[in-house]
């Protein structure tokens, strides 16, 4: 009887899940593209904005492919007298040259003097698993490793905290 009870259950509960409706469940929510904010040209000066300079390094491929030397060998029946050789070849293709990027940083006004922006900072990376050290304030190593890591996720590979990344890490508003 109690099993009766249990297979009916569990039928329920497969059938409700078969039913359409309710809300959509949602994919996880990404961190923005921080490479799309970058720039390769100089930002125009007087614009008040704060920008870095970063070197982006060439992006390279090494391909390795098959090729023949001799070709097989079959008789008049199509019976293999002698297999295919081959070698192997490697080269390096490029896939993106090295450049010079910039990108918006956090200027003084938005993060006010002190270290007290560097302390939100480490304990923001320090909630997301990114940052081990202690809270000091200081933009110390650790921090930079951090800053990195985060971004790199993105596609931006710094250490210097850019301004998209602050703002995705709840660290200055998002403008108007």
């Amino acid at each position: 009887m109690r099993q009766d009870i249990l297979a009916g259950g569990m039928a329920a509960l497969w059938l409700a899940a078969c039913v359409p409706g309710g809300p959509p469940v949602e994919g996880p929510v990404t961190a923005p593209a921080f490479d799309a904010a970058a720039v390769t040209a100089p930002p125009a000066e007087g614009t008040g904005d704060c920008w870095h300079e970063s070197r982006r390094p060439a992006l390279f491929e090494t391909v390795t492919e098959q090729v023949i030397v001799t070709p097989e060998q079959r008789d008049a029946a199509g019976a293999l007298i002698r297999p295919a050789t081959f070698r192997s070849e490697t080269h390096q293709r490029e896939l993106r040259p090295r450049q010079t990027i910039w990108f918006r940083i956090p200027c003084l006004a938005d993060t006010g003097p002190g270290p007290s922006f560097i302390a939100s900072l480490q304990r923001a990376l320090k909630a997301r698993g990114l940052y081990g050290g202690a809270v000091t304030g200081e933009m110390d190593a650790a921090t930079e490793a951090a800053v990195r890591r985060y971004q790199a996720a993105s596609g931006l590979d710094s250490a210097v905290l850019s301004l998209t990344a602050a703002r995705a890490l709840g660290l200055i508003s998002v403008a108007p």
